[in-house]
């Protein structure tokens, strides 16, 4: 990978730090920044809608407490599959809230109520391409196959629905502008051998403690693991703390896990820069980027304030 290119900046959720994630608001602002990505986490409906939400449940981003309010399951949430495309068109999407103290998660972001709605990953793709066409760019879609194990379990094929809308919309080569991840490596292994999918794949790397999938995140982080992703993917997707992290003293310790993914050929691109809520014990947006880009040296950064990482880019030493 040569890491002498300038990094992607990944608009994670859309301009996520200024307006509710996932709305086609978030994404205009991003478009409008000038990011070179623009992420879509994707779920099925009941009726096999492929739709742009985070979450596989409702509670926390939207009111589906007050206009369906006897549709939780035995758990108390209200999931994202158990309701049509047309149910979840009457809801309405709000900045991320505790669903148990009704507290916004980051008080500063955008606190109104707008009709901001669930869209369908068909309406987004299209939505992007038009921006593109009207203001003469070219953006990436950074798409990701969410839990498909859970929708498998459900009956529900979601990678399948995810390829056959980006196919549909002329997204199927690796020259295509499209990253393809997903935290399931079973999955993305599926993906490149079973499917045959030809997009840029990406291993996301979570924690063992988080339970996104039955991955090993520990095992996929050894060069054993890089090695096994090199097969199917071209990067790797960590969390910012495997890459680096801010000791109290105002050391920075560095992992070696860039150096490696980058000797086998993998892109490096981590997640989250938040202004709003940096590493522990980093002291500042522009240290964080400082390490990332210099030192780190990534390939590209999940960011909820593109503008802001986008600025910090072309301020590089």
């Amino acid at each position: 990978m040569n890491t002498t290119t300038t990094p992607l900046i990944i608009a994670h959720r859309g301009a996520s730090g200024y307006l509710p994630e996932h709305t086609l608001a978030a994404k205009a602002l991003a478009h409008a920044f000038g990011a070179d990505c623009l992420e879509q986490d994707v779920v099925l409906t009941q009726d096999d809608v492929p739709v742009v939400f985070h979450d596989l449940i409702l509670d926390e981003i939207t009111n589906v407490a007050e206009v369906f309010s006897t549709r939780r399951r035995a758990d108390g949430h209200f999931y994202v599959i158990d309701f049509t495309f047309a149910e979840l068109r009457r809801l309405e999407v709000h900045e991320r809230i505790d669903p148990l103290t009704h507290l916004p998660t980051y008080p500063q972001r955008f606190q109104q109520r707008c009709d901001f709605k669930i869209e369908a990953l068909a309406t987004e793709i299209a939505f992007i391409q038009e921006l593109d066409r009207v203001r003469s760019r070219q953006t990436a879609l950074y798409t990701e196959v969410k839990s498909p194990a859970f929708h498998r379990a459900h009956g529900k094929d979601l990678t399948r629905s995810v390829l056959d809308t980006l196919a549909r919309f002329g997204y199927h080569s690796k020259d295509c502008p499209v990253w393809l991840q997903c935290f399931d490596f079973a999955e993305l292994t599926r993906i490149h051998d079973e499917l045959n999918c030809q997009l840029k794949l990406v291993q996301l790397i979570g924690e063992n403690a988080w339970q996104e999938s039955d991955s090993d995140y520990d095992a996929l982080r050894t060069p054993a693991g890089l090695q096994a992703i090199a097969r199917i993917a071209s990067g790797i997707g960590p969390w910012i703390p495997q890459l680096v992290q801010w000791q109290a003293d105002g050391a920075v310790k560095i992992s070696e896990l860039t150096a490696q993914a980058h000797a086998l050929g993998l892109a490096v691109h981590p997640y989250t820069f938040r202004v709003d809520d940096l590493p522990a014990h980093a002291p500042s947006s522009e240290a964080v980027h400082r390490v990332l880009f210099d030192s780190v040296k990534v390939d590209g950064l999940f960011s909820d304030f593109c503008d802001v990482s986008l600025a910090l880019r072309g301020v590089r030493r």
